[in-house]
């Protein structure tokens, strides 16, 4: 019998707030958080909007010595790990050093932070000093800060995390197979808990610049930036880059019962496939995607009816939505017609690694509170994307069990089912 896995803590930074309350009311109300970007100049570029995150102080939640020692991808990751180990009750008062260590057993528990592309703005900072003034001007902290695995190894030394601290790195994918690596440290005893989620911030001239040259990203309407990210729409161009990052407190449901902590749902499966198609499209069928759907089914106990709302990838690309459509038909079958299927990527952009746990979270959040997140921007539905996409407006229902699905490039497909703890 597998072990039960539970959520017992919930944190983030989005381009829909720093908080997971303000997140929730955001997805309820259908905003957007694409705007004009801010963290630079782009006079010569294509693509001038984003999905940034605003108002970040990371000394809200670490030290500001620590948070100079890091790239803004790992602050983001710190910042919702704390909130989310506060979230736990896992937090205990500070120390002499002024830090906030768990109150559990820090040998067995882990971490896993899911990161695609690690401190872009580090990269960029470093090569311009390289070109421009020789290797001695290079920041001397160039490497520790760009690393992907500089995440999850902070995170562990500022709260003292000494089980397996490990970074997946599966592009877009990255967040929500790092919640399934999580899922199986526990399930197999390794670690009692874990600290899992993903994180992500490349909204620099390097990060844009290399999407725009793939054109990947939606150009068209630059000039209203909210209406900009439009998946399973007829009219969308592209995708829209956010940031951020999400991050879940996993523990055995054991050792959450034990200690009297809130239970906020139960992480019942995950499943992973790979396409082993091609470097950046999904596999057309769909059928590869759809077994991932089927594998998390499967390992989380549960039918397709059994499903009601799926967090989609849905990124807003012509080739994407309707390859995923095809996808949720070949895993739920006909029960795809009844499924509510939602991209709250219309509303954060697509934040790369960070969307894993920021969309596990929205899936947490619906069966909590009863409400589907809407797909905004659905105005003229392409007809090869013809399923209950939520559009434009949240509705309201109960659910048993949601289930997120994300696609990397590579062909990388995992998915994660979450169900209502009983």
């Amino acid at each position: 019998m597998k072990t039960k896995v539970v959520v017992t803590g919930m944190g983030l930074v989005s381009p829909l707030g720093n908080s997971v309350s303000e997140y929730a009311e955001n997805l309820k109300a259908g905003k957007s958080g694409v705007g004009k970007i801010t963290a630079f100049d782009t006079t010569d570029f294509d693509v001038t909007i984003a999905a940034e995150v605003r108002d970040f102080d990371p000394s809200r939640w670490i030290d500001k010595k620590d948070a100079r020692k890091m790239a803004r991808f790992t602050q983001f990751a710190a910042a919702a790990a704390a909130q989310a180990l506060e979230d736990a009750g896992l937090l205990g008062a500070a120390d002499e050093d002024g830090r906030r260590r768990i109150n559990c057993d820090p040998e067995k528990t882990g971490i896993v932070f899911g990161n695609g592309i690690g401190g872009f703005e580090i990269v960029s900072e470093s090569f311009k000093k390289l070109f421009d003034a020789g290797p001695r001007r290079m920041l001397p902290l160039t490497i520790p800060l760009m690393i992907p695995n500089e995440a999850a190894a902070n995170v562990a030394m500022i709260f003292g995390l000494q089980g397996p601290a490990y970074t997946q790195v599966t592009a877009c994918t990255s967040g929500t197979d790092a919640l399934g690596q999580a899922l199986d440290l526990i399930r197999s005893g390794r670690c009692d808990a874990a600290v899992a989620g993903g994180t992500e911030a490349c909204i620099v001239p390097f990060g844009v610049g290399g999407f725009q040259m793939l054109k990947a990203l939606s150009t068209k309407r630059c000039d209203a930036p909210e209406t900009a990210s439009r998946p399973f729409d007829a009219d969308r161009d592209g995708f829209v880059l956010g940031e951020g990052a999400g991050v879940l407190v996993l523990e055995t449901e054991e050792r959450a019962k034990k200690r009297g902590a809130k239970i906020l749902a139960e992480f019942a499966g995950y499943g992973v496939t790979c396409d082993a198609y091609h470097i950046t499209s999904p596999e057309p069928s769909g059928e590869s995607g759809g077994r991932a759907i089927k594998n998390a089914l499967a390992d989380a106990g549960l039918k397709p009816e059994d499903i009601q709302y799926y967090n989609a990838h849905g990124t807003s690309t012509e080739i994407n939505d309707p390859t995923e459509t095809r996808m949720i038909k070949s895993a739920f079958g006909d029960h795809a017609g009844k499924l509510k299927v939602s991209s709250t990527k219309s509303m954060t952009g697509h934040c790369i690694a960070g969307s894993g746990g920021l969309e596990a979270i929205a899936c947490i959040l619906a069966i909590r509170e009863g409400f589907f997140p809407p797909t905004i921007n659905l105005e003229n539905p392409d007809p090869a994307c013809d399923l209950d996409y939520v559009p434009n407006k949240a509705q309201y229902g109960k659910i048993n069990a949601a289930a997120s699905g994300s696609l990397g490039f590579g062909g990388h497909n995992g998915v994660v089912v979450f169900k209502k703890y009983s």
